[in-house]
């Protein structure tokens, strides 16, 4: 009932009496009053005004499907939205709906993650209420070795969504690091099942601290959020839609060029490593140089006193970022 009234206010988008929502949703009035009320005790703004009806004033920060349903605006993503209030990982569950033979843009979002992951099997902080932990599921048609340049497109639409909502100066650490004032605010995690020359699906999930006000201690030196360096209070499902919209304009660009050319400018520009001393944390080889930019296929190049190295593995510590001076 709660979300088919609120669905009915949004929609509205001005007053709509008691008597059109008793006949639109088949209830008596008091039904319709007891859901409003409901609605208000989750945080919704609604004015009720004789002989004029209910409108809807404002919404909270409130994440559920519906929620996700009525604000994405997006073309293909999120067509088909599933939403935990607490799950593992959303990378785990995409890749079990993906095995069951889920679709093609399948959007994976929880309110909590228990076993949240990062880079080389690290833990990501996923506290209730402060952040935004979401998976898409991909079924490209290009070939396996091209998949890791999503990293680089999910990095792009973060950026962009932060610097358009916030006008935040985000930038980002490659290959998977989204920054605010030298301190990670969101970290992404591409994952693939393949056979030998094709991809079976693709998982991109993307993490992002919004409304933490603190960070346990072993992170807090590193890791900010939108809140702290904004101010603003940020509804994350408008949030969960701008990064999307953004992510789709680039993957289809993307995948109509099949590479990574037309994007360079636009990533080096974002990049905080650009023309930045860097280390190469190889475990075989680790190497230092000056970090110029990425190539058409999202490796990173770095200049040594021996010559330009391409880097498509290892990490890449940045001076004065994460410790490193």
């Amino acid at each position: 009932m709660k979300s088919e009234i609120l669905s009915a206010l949004r929609s509205a988008n001005e007053y709509v009496s008691g008597q059109e929502l008793c006949e639109k949703l088949g209830v008596s009035r008091t039904a319709v009053w007891k859901g409003v009320q409901k609605l208000k005790e989750e945080g919704y703004t609604i004015k009720a005004v004789p002989n004029k009806g209910y409108c809807l004033m404002e919404s909270p920060d409130v994440l559920n499907e519906q929620e996700l349903k009525n604000f994405l605006q997006t073309a293909w993503i999120g067509k088909r939205v599933v939403y935990y209030e607490v799950t593992d990982s959303t990378n785990i569950q995409a890749k079990c709906l993906a095995e069951e033979g889920a679709l093609h843009g399948t959007l994976v979002v929880a309110g909590r993650q228990e076993a949240g992951k990062g880079r080389r099997g690290r833990s990501w902080e996923s506290p209730e209420k402060d952040g935004i932990f979401m998976t898409v599921l991909l079924r490209p048609d290009f070939e396996p070795q091209k998949a890791s340049m999503l990293t680089i497109i999910a990095a792009l639409a973060v950026t962009k969504a932060l610097r358009t909502m916030f006008e935040l100066s985000a930038e980002i650490k490659w290959p998977n690091d989204i920054i605010l004032k030298n301190k990670k605010v969101c970290g992404i995690l591409t994952e693939l099942s393949t056979e030998i020359d094709a991809i079976n699906y693709v998982v991109v999930g993307i993490g992002i601290n919004v409304s933490n006000r603190k960070f346990e201690e072993e992170v807090a030196l590193t890791a900010t959020s939108i809140v702290i360096e904004s101010g603003k209070q940020v509804h994350r499902a408008k949030l969960i839609d701008a990064v999307w919209r953004q992510f789709e304009y680039y993957y289809e660009r993307f995948c109509a060029e099949k590479n990574l050319s037309g994007f360079i400018e636009e990533y080096n520009g974002f990049l905080v490593n650009k023309d930045k001393q860097v280390r190469i944390l190889d475990p075989q080889n680790p190497f230092a140089g000056v970090a110029r930019g990425i190539n058409e296929t999202g490796e990173l190049i770095v200049e040594t006193e021996d010559g330009i190295r391409p880097v498509s593995s290892g990490e890449v510590s940045v001076r004065g970022i994460y410790g490193y001076v």
